[in-house]
């Protein structure tokens, strides 16, 4: 028997259970993993909350990392002692020893730990895409980061910083303008504060941005459309505040001819391929010193249920991780 947790019902932190679970022999295309790191990421709190519907009863979590214990048949990706990472598949990543498919591991290279990797994935290679892929950055340009100083946030302030951006972000509080801004933000705007409309239009001196990444959504979706050149891209990536509400579409003409899309980790890395040069590019970036994988928090895995509340209650900075 291994320790898992689970879910019955859709709710509050408190629907967390830690429970044990029986994990079988590998089927076809299949891996069995023993975890040694799992990253804690928002997603799981919409599918425990049920913003994202899941089957019930279920495991949760999307992202983790450990060594294969045995394949399945038809694996030629990895083999039993392979240390390997994943983010995305079915959920169930808050577990000690896990069945996945094999398809979605990625062999972690020499000079990233386990727990670098657990908290790397899910928020690292959703940064590839958005920055590399969804709208290609180039050197030069200004853009807005919402929650620089969140998990995906820190990592996307550093990469961006590296291709030569200059990075606009907005934080919840001087501490997190201070974290920001240790990451390669270059101006820092407290939500809380300052009007960051406003302010884009001040630090561009009127000529607003090719685009914006928005992973906040209700709070703060029309707020970054009003910060876009015209033809400008809204990449919304994220439900902090709740869903962004339906609205007209004649406003994306009527404010210049806008772009907006809700891209997602799981189309983008669909395919092998595609997911084995989105992780080589994050591990080669990871490597060479230009971004760093902060673990600012860990939690036992079997204390799931705080780890919820102070993600939710925006007590973390950087990468959270839970340890079987």
């Amino acid at each position: 028997m291994a320790k898992a947790i689970r879910i019955h019902q859709h709710g509050g932190p408190e629907v967390l259970q830690y429970e044990d679970v029986t994990v079988g022999d590998p089927g076809p295309g299949q891996a069995r993993l023993r975890q040694t790191a799992i990253g804690l990421n928002f997603i799981d709190t919409y599918h425990r909350s049920g913003l994202y519907q899941l089957q019930m009863p279920t495991g949760i979590g999307t992202e983790g990392a450990g060594v294969v214990e045995a394949v399945g048949s038809g694996v030629a990706w990895v083999k039993a002692g392979d240390r390997v990472a994943y983010a995305g598949g079915p959920p169930g990543a808050y577990a000690e020893v896990r069945l996945v498919p094999a398809d979605r591991l990625v062999k972690v290279p020499q000079g990233i730990s386990d727990q670098t990797a657990a908290a790397m994935m899910l928020k690292g290679l959703t940064t590839q895409y958005l920055i590399r892929s969804t709208y290609r950055v180039q050197a030069g340009q200004t853009v807005l980061f919402h929650a620089a100083a969140g998990g995906v946030g820190l990592i996307a302030c550093q990469w961006l910083k590296a291709l030569g951006v200059t990075v606009i972000g907005t934080v919840g509080s001087e501490d997190k303008a201070k974290l920001a801004k240790a990451h390669g933000c270059d101006h820092a705007i407290i939500y809380t504060k300052e009007n960051f409309v406003e302010r884009v239009s001040q630090i561009t001196e009127g000529k607003k941005l090719p685009v914006v990444y928005d992973s906040v959504g209700k709070d703060t979706f029309m707020g970054s459309l009003d910060c876009l050149q015209p033809r400008g891209m809204l990449v919304v990536f994220g439900n902090g505040s709740g869903p962004v509400a339906a609205f007209d579409l004649n406003l994306l003409a009527a404010k210049g001819s806008l772009y907006v899309t809700r891209p997602s980790l799981v189309t983008y890395s669909a395919k092998r391929e595609d997911l084995e040069a989105m992780a080589a590019e994050l591990f080669d970036v990871v490597k060479s010193g230009k971004v760093k994988i902060e673990v600012n928090q860990t939690y036992a895995l079997k204390d799931a249920a705080q780890a919820h509340r102070d993600l939710q209650g925006r007590k973390t900075t950087g990468s959270t991780v839970l340890l079987p």
